[in-house]
């Protein structure tokens, strides 16, 4: 049953994303709109949209969530993939998205750092500005120091 409904939701999802199925929502709504005056604009006519926008909806909602978490984990693979396939690369990075909010904000924190170091390596700013800001020597120092730490646990 999940195979089935992957599929259906994918053929779904790709359906809806179509220009003709945008037109064929509006036509309907129109429609609806149009019928408005026949109807005298009726609680039950008004019933009618609201209803049927409101199944629509939530159906969708399922159907394009199973396809983002499927496009997500796919994604997923294949950086794990490259992040494998390179022989400098970290290999404690595969894997990033399972762990809990403070281990990712470490890391996410240590790679920030990285680039901070790397920008006044290039610019001299800390801020990536070329007419930005110079650090202070004992700064520049301590970032230079850390920047080697850091290529030497890359190597």
């Amino acid at each position: 049953m999940t195979r089935w409904f992957s599929q259906f939701a994918t053929a779904a999802s790709q359906r809806a994303g179509r220009p003709a199925t945008f037109l064929a929502a509006l036509a309907v709504v129109v429609g609806w709109a149009v019928c408005g005056p026949i109807f005298g604009f009726t609680d039950t006519w008004q019933l009618i949209i609201n209803t049927g926008t409101t199944i629509i909806t939530f159906l969708m909602v399922f159907l394009i969530q199973n396809t983002q978490n499927r496009d997500g984990q796919a994604l997923q693979l294949k950086l794990d993939e490259l992040i494998r396939s390179i022989s400098n690369a970290k290999d404690a990075m595969l894997d990033l998205e399972d762990l809990d909010p403070d281990a990712l904000e470490r890391v996410r924190a240590e790679y920030q750092n990285l680039a901070s170091i790397a920008r006044l390596k290039e610019t001299g700013s800390a801020d990536g500005d070329p007419g930005g800001h110079r650090l202070p020597a004992a700064a520049a120092q301590a970032s230079a120091s850390h920047n080697g730490a850091a290529s030497e646990s890359r190597g």
